[in-house]
């Protein structure tokens, strides 16, 4: 879960920060506009749902597969089908811990993998055991909630820049020391799903209004997206170069913040871990 592991890295970013806050400052002394229209991000948001539905609903798709290749004793397909179903659920994480926190810890429970996600890959991978059928089941059944919560539930536009900040910090600060998929070696994957679900929910959300409110954040926003998933495209989780990931996630996370003026918004908090 997002919120569990941002506190162990906070501090590591705040030791590192004073160039971000020059870089701050300079962008917000020359693009700080008033409100661009709280109306328009809504609306962006609205948009954004039927992605995020379609991401949630690719993850329960894998996991009643996940369900069927076990009842088979198909250890290869379960495999298979589990990491198929981490692609959706990694891309909508800029979402799941902010608005859903009891259910992302049901799902995506981390690193005390009891249940969830992670209790499945320590059978499935750890002991290439094909018997998770309760946690599979309970996978399922909070995975068919969230669904259904999904189509309806406010997407208030604060709350999902707040976690695509989050989610590039935890990016660049936990997940390349081997990240939290280790038994099943998909670390890497999970952390290219995380910057395809950033870039496309900047995107859709904020990239419109923030082009029209200050075109120089939105150039940078664009180069520090393109940066970061060109740094997480690699062969092998050994080959990232943690330090240049470390420093794109902040660059990207210094440049939402600055955002948030021109948008009318609050900088984004890296901490939130419930609903306000």
């Amino acid at each position: 879960m997002i919120s569990d592991r941002i506190r162990t890295t906070t501090r590591e970013v705040r030791r590192s920060a004073r160039w971000h806050a020059v870089f701050v400052c300079l962008i917000v002394a020359t693009t700080c506009v008033p409100d661009a229209g709280a109306s328009s991000l809504e609306g962006a948001a609205e948009r954004y749902r039927r992605y995020l539905a379609d991401d949630i609903g690719r993850t329960l798709a894998g996991a009643r597969a996940l369900r069927e290749r076990m009842e088979a004793h198909d250890l290869d397909g379960a495999k298979g089908a589990w990491i198929e179903a981490r692609i959706g659920w990694e891309r909508s994480e800029v979402f799941t811990s902010g608005f859903v926190p009891e259910l992302d810890q049901e799902i995506d429970a981390w690193p005390n993998a009891q249940r969830g996600f992670h209790a499945i890959e320590a059978k499935l991978f750890g002991a290439d055991r094909t018997d998770s059928h309760e946690e599979t089941e309970a996978l399922i059944a909070h995975l068919t909630n969230l669904h259904a919560m999904v189509q309806d539930i406010p997407l208030q536009p604060q709350r999902l820049l707040n976690g695509i900040a989050r989610l590039a910090f935890e990016i660049g600060g936990n997940k390349a020391d081997g990240g939290e998929s280790r038994l099943s070696g998909t670390s890497l994957g999970d952390m290219q799903s995380n910057v395809d679900g950033i870039e496309l929910a900047y995107r859709i959300i904020f990239s419109d209004a923030v082009e029209a409110a200050a075109p120089e954040l939105a150039e940078a926003a664009r180069a520090a997206i393109q940066d970061l998933k060109a740094t997480v495209q690699v062969p092998a989780l050994r080959d990232i170069d943690s330090e240049k990931l470390r420093a794109k996630s902040e660059e990207l996370v210094a440049i939402l913040q600055s955002a948030a003026a021109s948008l009318g918004l609050q900088r984004p908090t890296l901490e939130e871990a419930t609903p306000q």
